[in-house]
This record gives C-alpha cells, sequence and structure tokens, in this order.
C-alpha cells in the first residue's frame, strides 16, 4: 500500500476529477483501484493529495501528448522515450520503466532494443545517436550529472541545443517520479526492501567470518 492517504472520487478536486474519470471512469480509484494498463492506479491518488503538484506534473505529461490533443515537444519521440525508459532502469523504478517500455514501444522503438535497454553498453543494436542518449541519461542518473566534454560532443553531433535541453529535462523529471515511486511505495514500486542479511543456516550465533573464523582455520 502507498506510504501517503489517497485522495478518493468524492474528495478530488476538480482538476484531479478529471484524470480520474480519463483513467478510471466511474469508479472511485482508491475502493476500486485498477487502470488500462494493469497499474494500480495509486500514482494519481497520491499526487491528488496536492493539486498544484499534481497540475505540475500533468502539464510534463502533456508536453508530449498525454491526455493532450497534441503534443508540444519538439524531441523526437523516439528518443525521448529511449531516454525515459532508460531513466527508469537507471532508477531502479520498476513502474517508470515498465510504462515506457510500453510507451517506447508505440512510438516504434523495436522490442530487441527494449529488451537491450538494461545492458545497452554491450548491446549491438544501438547505432550512435542512441548511444549517445543512453550514454547521456547514465551520466545524469548514475553520474548525477558529470558528463565529460566527450559524452556532451557526442550528443551534440546528433541533437540540437535545444533537443538536449528537452531530453534533459525529461530524463531528470522522471528520474524524480521514479525516485518518489520508490520511496513512497506506489505502483509497481511496492515491493519489500530486497537487501537484508542472510542468516546463516542452522542454529547459533554466526562467527566473524572475516575473523574468528579464519583465525580458526589457521
Amino acid at each position: 500500500m502507498p506510504r501517503l492517504r489517497q485522495v478518493s472520487r468524492d474528495d478530488a478536486p476538480d482538476n484531479v476529477k478529471k484524470y480520474y474519470d480519463a483513467l478510471f471512469g466511474d469508479r472511485d480509484p482508491v475502493t476500486d483501484p485498477g487502470t488500462a494498463t494493469g497499474t494500480p492506479g495509486n500514482w494519481w491518488t497520491v499526487f491528488g493529495l496536492v493539486p498544484y503538484i499534481f497540475d505540475h506534473a500533468t502539464s510534463h505529461f502533456g508536453m508530449f501528448g498525454m491526455f493532450a490533443s497534441e503534443s508540444v515537444s519538439q524531441l523526437d519521440n523516439q528518443a525521448r522515450e529511449l531516454g525515459i525508459t532508460r531513466a527508469g532502469y537507471a532508477a531502479g523504478s520498476q513502474f517508470v520503466f515498465s510504462q515506457h517500455c510500453k510507451a517506447a514501444r508505440r512510438h516504434g522503438i523495436p522490442d530487441e532494443q527494449i529488451a537491450a535497454i538494461p545492458h545497452w553498453q554491450v548491446s549491438d543494436l544501438f547505432d550512435a545517436k542512441e548511444r549517445a542518449i543512453l550514454a547521456w541519461t547514465d551520466a545524469l542518473i548514475y553520474d548525477n550529472g558529470r558528463a565529460s566534454d566527450e559524452l556532451f560532443d557526442a550528443l551534440h553531433s546528433h541533437f540540437s541545443d535545444e533537443d538536449i535541453l528537452e531530453l534533459t529535462y525529461h530524463v531528470m523529471g522522471y528520474n524524480m517520479h521514479a525516485v518518489c515511486c520508490r520511496a513512497l511505495k506506489l505502483e509497481f514500486d511496492d515491493v519489500p526492501e530486497r537487501i537484508r542479511e542472510v542468516p546463516v543456516p542452522g542454529e547459533g550465533e554466526a562467527s566473524d567470518w572475516a575473523g574468528s573464523a579464519w583465525q580458526d582455520k589457521g
């Protein structure tokens, strides 16, 4: 379950309710969750807690045509989705990665490339332009923006200044969503922590394997 309270249909302000109508029909998404893509839909019901944050987030989605009559984005759809999908993977968000695999497919990125995004560095399925996008995304997320001049120049050889700003904005915007979803346990990121101590088999206290146990073998 999400860590924050969800907003029911009856309590939702008009700017939130219009998205409820589009995604859930007449259902209350809190008591009767589920979207057409198979997600619980609780990103919407939690972000609805603060209407102006909800508006800010959904205006970002609207830049490339989601719930809008047309996209205002000037960036190539495939370039954008390649960056966002890699961002979801790099940030460790099952939700962002899974949803944008679908968006990437919808915009013409073939299944073979989508499957190779997690290991793009050793894949021969991506051309120089696509590799520059993926490397730029990794520099933004894994290296917190420490991108070399060589990497920037490679990206700039394929994209305008305007395109690079837009790509960077979208990648970092979805990095934010990825982190929020993990922290607040939203959608497909409501999963148990998998990094934990694994107990030693058998009874009794585990010995200090790097200390006393090693000395005992000496």
